[in-house]
């Protein structure tokens, strides 16, 4: 059961940036946990703290490896290299029902705090790389539909548009 509902595209949250987490509490561990089980609810890949209203550097992620959930919570994440670009489907929680080609880095090495307080490196490929980027550019107020072309991502607002005025957002 989702323990948060998923702010939608439209919400000024989703543009802010967030605030830097300064030390791992029970609080954050319990969030983290929340945000775990939230995202499961909504059979989502990943999910930032500005997507249930929060503004904190924190995301977690599961790509589902062999189908199995292991899902990883990242704390005041930051990219440190990506390499190969590459174009990739792409969706959010955010945005529901709405997918489009993003350009993102198939490669990526990922610094950030676990909730053991220690600095964690991650290196992540395809989907789990994708994922990164996604829910790290939320913490920072950037959206996926930030990387479409003018044209396209005008598309996309009208059918968001139309979308509120039938009561489907």
């Amino acid at each position: 059961m989702a323990k948060f509902q998923i702010v939608k595209y439209g919400d000024q949250i989703l543009r802010s940036k967030t605030k830097p987490v300064e030390k791992i509490t029970k609080e954050i561990k319990q969030l983290a946990e929340d945000m775990i089980e939230t995202m499961y609810a909504f059979y989502g890949a990943g999910l930032a703290a500005p997507q249930i209203g929060i503004p904190l550097k924190i995301c977690v992620i599961d790509v589902m490896p062999d189908g199995k959930r292991n899902p990883v919570v990242l704390i005041n994440p930051v990219i440190v290299s990506g390499e190969n670009k590459i174009n990739m489907e792409e969706g959010c929680l955010s945005f529901p029902g709405i997918y489009e080609n993003v350009p993102r880095f198939d490669k990526i090495t990922v610094q950030y705090l676990g909730l053991n307080e220690q600095i964690k490196t991650l290196e992540a490929k395809g989907f789990l790389a994708k994922a990164v980027q996604h829910e790290t550019d939320h913490l920072n107020g950037k959206l996926f539909i930030d990387y479409l072309q003018p044209w396209k991502r005008k598309l996309v607002e009208k059918e968001i548009k139309r979308r509120k005025k039938g009561g489907d957002w």
